[in-house]
């Protein structure tokens, strides 16, 4: 469960550090058309890795009809409403309601899953969320009003947290990495057909052409969305929906971290605040701090 864990933080980390990646390329290519290509060279990147593992193999009729419906929510819709929501609102609404995304698991986790989640937990969960907020709302101007782009992009952590929920209910048989590497692929195909509607200029993509843009491009594919998924999609698995969804309140500070490392922006004391009331979150959400300390209490009472 310990490695778990760390393997969540790590996929944190790239996540956070994936949002100036981001950045970075948008400045060049248009987001939508980015995105599909982005998750389609994962998804190759992934299919080749478990190739080597030897876990590669063809999903029967049924599994697919499963990976296509799984796709639907985790990667076409997730992806187009963000793509498009971001177009109509702030960075900083954007924050605040993608820090509603573990919230949004647990309470689909108790209501699909019929899993307890109990108040300590819940108050994990309501920590790490004030720790977005703080984190999310220093430096900014403040959260600016509900948007169309603010319904949007809650509707897509919606359609992401529906679709952890559809993952932890897999059938043992098929593996969450195979599963990650087909919806990939099948993801981008319908996201690269949108971008062809709202974007207009597919050729844009031979900007990729320049070193700095392409090696920007490669680590956002590979490391972030093929690694990134891969894991998060097992430790789902492992750990549950609600248990690995806390962790994505670790992107802000990550995300704030990378962009003060390669985009040179400030990190302040609220940064640093907000941190520690998501650490504090992770630990108490995920039982982390129950089980260390009922392991110790064991401990004593063997001495004693």
């Amino acid at each position: 469960m310990k490695r778990i864990y760390i393997l969540l933080l790590l996929v944190m980390m790239v996540w956070g550090f994936n949002v100036s990646a981001i950045k970075v390329l948008v400045a060049n290519i248009d987001p939508i058309l980015l995105t599909s290509i982005r998750i389609f060279t994962a998804g190759v990147g992934v299919l080749i890795t478990l190739y080597f593992m030897r876990l590669l193999r063809k999903p029967s009729k049924r599994e697919f009809a499963i990976i296509l419906y799984i796709s639907l929510f985790n990667v076409v819709l997730h992806h187009a409403l963000m793509g498009v929501g971001l177009l109509y609102t702030s960075g900083v609404n954007a924050g605040l309601i993608v820090g509603l995304g573990p919230l949004l698991t647990m309470i689909l986790s108790t209501i699909m899953l019929s899993k307890k989640i109990t108040l300590f937990k819940t108050f994990g969960f309501i920590l790490g969320f004030v720790g977005v907020v703080i984190t999310t709302l220093t430096g900014a101007e403040g959260f600016s009003g509900v948007s169309l782009g603010d319904v949007l992009i809650l509707l897509s952590i919606a359609a992401q947290a529906f679709s952890f929920i559809l993952i932890g209910k897999l059938n043992p048989r098929l593996d969450p990495r195979l599963l990650t590497g087909y919806m990939l692929l099948i993801g981008s195909v319908f996201i690269f057909l949108t971008s062809l509607v709202i974007e207009s200029d597919p050729a844009q993509i031979i900007q990729l052409i320049d070193a700095k843009l392409l090696g920007v491009f490669l680590f956002s594919a590979f490391i972030c969305t093929a690694f990134g998924h891969m894991v998060y999609n097992f430790a789902i698995k492992q750990v549950g929906p609600a248990e690995s969804a806390i962790f994505i309140n670790f992107n802000t500070f990550f995300a704030i971290l990378g962009a003060s490392f390669f985009l040179g922006e400030k990190i302040m004391v609220n940064h640093i605040i907000g941190l520690i009331l998501i650490v504090c979150g992770v630990l108490i959400g995920t039982g982390a701090i129950y089980h260390f300390t009922k392991q110790k209490t064991h401990a004593h009472r063997r001495t004693s």
